[in-house]
């Protein structure tokens, strides 16, 4: 009888402990679902600082912790990013991609535990992605072509100089294919000049101090983004080279230097909305709610 009763509370206290440790994991797993993941490309932009802190202030809103990872321009560390939420157990990832092509490696490491992914401003070109909100990249870059040839249409003969963005990231490619769609094939107007300058305003410095030494004579600069649309302007400066300078972004650097008539205009994303969304519809994922592939982003034409 001693013994059946001994049996009897092994078998009771085991059954306890199974609970305890099914309901715990239950809870961890819940807890997971709270929790979102966010890896910015680089936070040394602020443009991404803007998509960040619009991210933020959309997660507080909504009673979501938002963990934000910086992946500094390196496709390695944005995969080890990646690897880093997941152990955390998030519910989703927001993916600001670093490159396109390689963003796909760190994008798989979340399908394989079954993470829902959305991409923010950069796409990526392998993986499976639930959601991708951003502007229209192939649109804005057209749009600059636009803005320039308004601006220069009494001139015969259009020069212009291109600065790209980071060689393999879908918003170079599709900037540069907008706006190429404008002006190629033109008898009155020639890009004299097309360099990468990686979103980079240093960058954006020196290689516009390099073309001005090799092609003193051009009217207009199209950057595929802000930041090197002012590295462009400070080198012009220096030069002392009036021509008509426009980015891509709206940042608020560029919006002042407009403002100030140093710089003709910025494509004007709205980087902080792409953060909200970003959290709004990785919230929709995870209460099981259906969302677009594909959300666009205004853009608009701010000049002075």
């Amino acid at each position: 009888m001693k013994k059946r009763s001994l049996k009897f509370l092994a078998l009771a206290l085991t059954s306890a402990l199974m609970v305890v440790g099914f309901t715990g994991c239950g809870e961890k797993k819940s807890a997971g679902k709270n929790k979102i993941g966010m890896v910015v490309s680089t936070l040394n932009n602020p443009f991404f600082v803007s998509m960040k802190e619009g991210a933020e202030k959309k997660a507080k809103a909504l009673g979501y912790e938002l963990v934000v990872l910086d992946s500094q321009n390196d496709p390695a560390k944005e995969r080890s990013n990646v690897e880093d939420l997941v152990q955390q157990g998030v519910g989703a990832v927001l993916v600001n991609p670093t490159d396109s092509d390689a963003v796909k490696n760190a994008i798989q490491v979340a399908n394989d535990s079954e993470i829902p992914v959305i991409t923010l401003d950069r796409q990526s070109n392998g993986g499976t992605v639930a959601c991708h909100i951003a502007s229209d990249n192939v649109k804005g870059g057209s749009m600059a072509a636009d803005f320039i040839l308004d601006s220069l249409k009494d001139k015969k003969e259009i020069k212009i100089v291109e600065l790209q963005g980071l060689p393999g990231a879908s918003a170079t490619r599709d900037r540069g294919e907008g706006f190429h769609k404008v002006v190629d094939g033109k008898s009155n107007i020639k890009v004299v000049a097309s360099q990468p300058a990686d979103f980079d305003r240093q960058k954006g410095l020196s290689v516009m101090e390099n073309i001005i030494q090799a092609t003193p004579k051009f009217d207009a600069v199209f950057a595929h983004n802000d930041e090197m649309a002012l590295g462009a302007v400070k080198a012009l400066k220096a030069a002392n080279k009036n021509v008509i300078v426009v980015g891509f972004d709206g940042t608020g650097d560029a919006k002042d230097t407009v403002k100030k008539g140093n710089m003709a205009a910025t494509m004007a994303q709205q980087p902080s909305v792409m953060g909200e969304m970003g959290v709004d519809n990785a919230v929709k994922i995870i209460k099981g709610e259906k969302v677009q592939s594909k959300i666009p982003a205004e853009l608009k034409v701010f000049k002075k």
